[in-house]
């Protein structure tokens, strides 16, 4: 029964919508598609059906609709406007879109890493060397997130999929067993380290979090803005790194480990080094390939685009034999992922090409007029921000909420959209640490057994508070003052 609900929830809510009468000032048509986004919405947040499939049916919907959902009756009586395939191109534009091929060829490193074992080894490299120490056993963790996250957009596969399958093996070599009392000797620390650690890489890289990129795309939809990898990570670093260098050490103070020192964990880690043998040719090229595609990322902008940077790698990686294209084909979330944000970015934009962005962006700005432009860019990401709670997918928060977010601050008086953007797009994932099913891996950590719920809502509280306050309170006047 529950199922049958949830799969009606989202066609009701379209519904309902529907039949309501469209605000003043707003067209019919662009009410309609409104509803249909809402009732996709409200699928990506239940989940009946796979995320990518909601996106699917959604841009078919509106595409079968177009008469009367996409295209204004002036459009359509313009002589040569042709509705069928106009609406078919509207439907597939996601799929040309450079972000959404960026997220894929970023997926592609991640199964470099994995393949070749060179994420493994890094993780247990830096295990060895800082292991002797409960505290530098935690930045050993954030330095190995922080190595990956640049070319892992999944932060799933970063730290459920890398990360958490090396530190499970640890707690347990000090007496640390999950559900039972003895998790707080080495277990609780570890594991709110490691997702801790990871909401903040993926606040610091754009390629860090697969929702960071769609929120790009969708930003370049709705606005006339686009950021690209380096001005993300000049806007981000001075919280960001700052915030990694603290969150060992914050996580010490608040989930305090009961053993504080041992041999046992690089002991582990020596012989698991050992039984992988000397770094491989593969892992060699591999690691020239992801610091050439940075290096292209950071600095050559006007020389080459982002995702043609990634499509280029991927061919060396096929022609050195890193992956092969068994590999691809077979990697279902990437694939998954490019389906799912390719139809979630033309929902986007179909926002505002129906005008809506523009209408509910004229709305809000009536009730933010007594705002100042600095006030009403802290107030709109405070409450983005907070509003995750209501969410179980970053995807499906940025999806909702980001359109709605840069139509306020659009019909703000004095307020610079690139300023705005630069400090709301990278509070995404920082959030994700403010409940136990807030992104990816959240509840990889909260199934190990060693976070209990009480424990992982308490944490979540105290980081989340301290991340908001870090990112608006020193975030903002830097970002300020890079913007001009």
């Amino acid at each position: 029964m529950k199922k049958y609900l949830e799969l009606l929830a989202p066609v009701l809510v379209a519904a309902l919508l529907a039949l309501l009468p469209a605000p003043p000032a707003l067209a019919p048509h662009a009410w309609y598609f409104f509803a249909i986004f809402a009732g996709c919405v409200v699928g990506l947040i239940l989940e009946p059906l796979p995320g990518a499939v909601i996106g699917l049916i959604g841009v078919v919907v509106v595409a079968l609709l177009a008469p009367w959902v996409l295209f204004s009756p002036g459009q359509l009586s313009q002589a040569g406007f042709n509705a069928p395939d106009q609406a078919f191109h509207w439907a597939v534009s996601g799929f040309t879109n450079s972000t959404v091929w960026l997220i894929f060829g970023a997926f592609m490193f991640a199964l470099g890493y994995e393949k070749t074992g060179l994420g493994r080894r890094i993780a247990l490299l830096l295990v060895r060397l800082m292991g002797r120490r409960t505290l530098t056993l935690g930045y050993a963790v954030m330095i190995a997130d922080t190595i990956l996250a640049p070319f892992t957009p999944s932060n799933t596969a970063r730290s459920g999929g890398t990360i958490y399958p090396v530190i499970r093996n640890l707690p347990p070599l000090y007496d640390s067993h999950p559900n039972d009392p003895s998790m707080r000797k080495v277990g609780s620390y570890l594991m709110w380290t490691a997702i801790s650690s990871t909401c903040v890489t993926s606040t610091l890289f754009l390629t860090a979090l697969a929702p960071n990129l769609l929120a790009i795309g969708i930003l370049q939809s709705n606005t006339d803005v686009s950021i690209n990898w380096g001005e993300w990570f000049i806007a981000a670093a001075p919280v960001g790194l700052v915030l990694l260098l603290l969150t060992p050490l914050l996580t010490y103070w608040f989930c305090p480990p009961e053993t504080k020192s041992g041999e046992a964990v690089p002991r582990w880690a020596a012989e698991e080094l050992a039984a992988m043998g000397k770094l491989t040719r593969h892992e060699i090229m591999l690691l020239g390939l992801v610091i050439l595609a940075l290096a292209l990322w950071v600095l050559g902008g006007s020389i080459i685009q982002p995702a043609l940077v990634g499509l280029a790698v991927i061919s060396l990686m096929l022609i050195a034999g890193i992956i092969n294209w068994n590999d691809i084909l077979t990697n279902k979330a990437a694939w998954n992922t490019f389906a799912w944000f390719a139809t979630l970015v033309a929902l986007a934009d179909g926002l505002k090409s129906v005008g809506f962005v523009e209408w509910f962006g004229a709305l809000v700005s009536e009730h933010l007029a007594g705002f100042s432009p600095t006030l009403a860019m802290v107030a709109l990401v405070a409450v983005f921000f907070l509003l995750h709670y209501l969410f179980a997918s970053s995807t499906a928060h940025t999806t909702a909420l980001l359109p709605v977010m840069l139509a306020a601050a659009s019909g703000i008086p004095g307020l610079d959209m690139h300023t705005f953007a630069l400090l709301l797009l990278p509070s995404i994932g920082i959030m994700g640490i403010i409940t136990l099913y807030g992104t990816g891996p959240s509840p990889v950590y909260y199934g190990s057994g060693y976070l209990p719920a009480p424990l992982y809502w308490r944490l979540g509280t105290i980081f989340g508070a301290i991340y908001l306050i870090a990112w608006l309170g020193f975030g903002t006047p830097w970002i300020h003052l890079i913007s001009g």
